[in-house]
C-alpha cells in the first residue's frame, strides 16, 4: 500500500498477508482523488474514513493536508495496523527536526462499529469516505444515515465505495458515479 500524493507521497506500508481487508487499489484511489479535487479542498479539511480497513484512505487524506481525520474500523488487527502506520508517519516527520505541533498527523483512529459511531457522532465533516464490505447488507443505507444525521457540512462531499450491483443515481443527494475496473464510487453532496 502506498500514499499517492501530498507531503507523504511515495511512503509504502506492507499489509500483513492475514488481512481480510480489501484496500482500494492505487489506480482507483488515484483516479477518485483526481475527481474529488474539483469538489473538496483537502487543505485544512476535517474528514471521516468509515470502514477504514488498512487505513489507506486515512493516510492519503493526511498526506493531502487534512487538518483532522477520524478513521473508524471494527477489526482489532486492522485498527492496530492503522495505529502503527500513523506512528511511522509521525516518526518520519520528526526524523531530522525537533518535533513541532504542526508535524503530527491529526488522526483519530477509532476502534468500533461504524453504525454505532454514526448514531452517536455529533460533529460535521467536510469529507466522508465509506468503504464497507461489498456484501454488507446495510450498505445501501449508509448515505441516508449520514445525510439524516447531518454529518456533512453544507458544502461537504461523501464518497461511497461499492460493488457493481448498487445504483445510487436516484438518491436525492447523489451527484456523480465513477467506475475504475471493478471498483465503483458514488459521490453525494
Amino acid at each position: 500500500m502506498r500514499i499517492i500524493t501530498g507531503k507523504y507521497k511515495g511512503r509504502h506500508f506492507d499489509i500483513p498477508r492475514t488481512f481480510k481487508a480489501r484496500p482500494t487499489t492505487d489506480f482507483a484511489k488515484e483516479n477518485i482523488f483526481n475527481v474529488l479535487i474539483q469538489y473538496v479542498d483537502f487543505d485544512d479539511a476535517e474528514a471521516l474514513d468509515l470502514f477504514s480497513g488498512t487505513g489507506s484512505i486515512t493516510l492519503e487524506l493526511l498526506s493531502r493536508g487534512c487538518r483532522r481525520v477520524v478513521s473508524v474500523e471494527l477489526d482489532r488487527d486492522h485498527h492496530r495496523f492503522i495505529q502503527e502506520c500513523l506512528k511511522k508517519l509521525t516518526a518520519n516527520s520528526h526524523s531530522n527536526a525537533a518535533p513541532s505541533e504542526g508535524d503530527e498527523p491529526a488522526a483519530i483512529p477509532v476502534r468500533g462499529d461504524v453504525f454505532r459511531f454514526l448514531k452517536s457522532c455529533r460533529q460535521q465533516f467536510d469529507f466522508i469516505f465509506a468503504d464497507p464490505p461489498y456484501a454488507l447488507k446495510e450498505l445501501a443505507q449508509i448515505p441516508d444515515i449520514i445525510m439524516e444525521k447531518g454529518l456533512l457540512r453544507p458544502d461537504g462531499i461523501m464518497v461511497l465505495e461499492h460493488g457493481k450491483d448498487y445504483d445510487f443515481s436516484l438518491h436525492p443527494h447523489f451527484i456523480e458515479h465513477r467506475q475504475y475496473g471493478s471498483v465503483n464510487f458514488s459521490i453525494f453532496r
